[in-house]
């Protein structure tokens, strides 16, 4: 009998970990990743902390799972060349910092050059994600949190900087509503740089959001390629470990998104219990 539950003790222990931890990658090139591009040529340069590893995945554009390596958004923002990004970063150094975490997978979906405007509900971008993060869920595990970095494009008019604040909360609020996850953790990126003279504008609204469970952490300062526009590569591994900080700081304990809860999934308490039913 002893034996019994020390073989329960180690199957729940190892399957705890196995659920994928989903984290949605949306905004423009920064997200996206430019990092070690130059004049339309990536140098093809990984570092260690992003190179691929075994427990963390990337959706294709296919909606397929497949071991994550750079450039991460490849096949997702086609029309220009991808680099370094935040975002293999981002789940290595979680990893690194919480071993509970078995597997985090990642769903890439930025777009180089896009407003604010153009992620709307309803839009083709807006419906891209959507249909992504519910195809993500789709296997298992279990939508964590955004990512997003996003708004070097609403630099260029006033008008775009002095909407950004409404026009973001906008589009939080309805992809909520849409994945049926009311509370869905965000985290923002403030912007390092910008395509035209609003960038302090843009920033105020981003780092002034007031909705809840989004939260901000900011680029200012990070290294630039020689555009001034894009973050370099180390800027961008940098840039990841600050957002794994901020997961781990501000989302404590896991929340289970509506849609994940609809899609059939592997559930490794449910199997624990049947196997300590028996």
């Amino acid at each position: 009998m002893l034996a019994l539950r020390w073989l329960m003790l180690l199957v729940y222990a190892s399957l705890v970990g196995c659920e994928k931890h989903i984290i949605l990658l949306a905004g423009q090139s920064n997200m996206s990743g430019r990092g070690g591009v130059v004049n339309d040529t990536w140098d093809g340069i990984v570092p260690d902390e992003s190179r691929p590893s075994r427990s963390v995945l990337r959706l294709s554009a296919g909606l397929v799972w497949e071991k994550a390596q750079e450039p991460l958004h490849r096949d997702i923002d086609v029309t220009k060349v991808c680099g370094i990004g935040p975002g293999l970063a981002f789940a290595k150094s979680l990893m690194h910092k919480d071993s509970g975490v078995g597997q985090v997978a990642l769903v890439p979906c930025a777009i180089g050059g896009t407003n604010i405007s153009q992620w709307a509900r309803g839009s083709p971008l807006y419906n891209q994600l959507v249909r992504r993060a519910v195809a993500a869920v789709q296997g298992g595990g279990t939508i964590r949190a955004m990512l997003w970095y996003q708004g070097e494009s609403d630099t260029v008019t006033l008008a775009d900087a002095e909407l950004y604040k409404g026009r973001f909360e906008n589009f939080v609020i309805n992809l909520r509503q849409d994945l049926v996850f009311p509370l869905l953790p965000v985290i923002q990126v403030a912007l390092a740089s910008g395509s035209g003279p609003f960038i302090a504008k843009v920033r105020e609204a981003q780092l002034g959001t007031e909705l809840p469970n989004v939260w901000c952490v900011d680029a200012k300062g990070l290294q630039l390629q020689p555009d001034g526009l894009h973050l370099s590569t180390p800027a961008q591994i940098q840039l990841g470990k600050m957002l794994a900080h901020a997961y781990l700081q501000t989302i404590p304990s896991p929340i289970h998104s509506g849609a994940a809860r609809r899609v059939p999934k592997f559930d490794c308490l449910s199997l624990f219990h049947r196997i300590a039913g028996r």
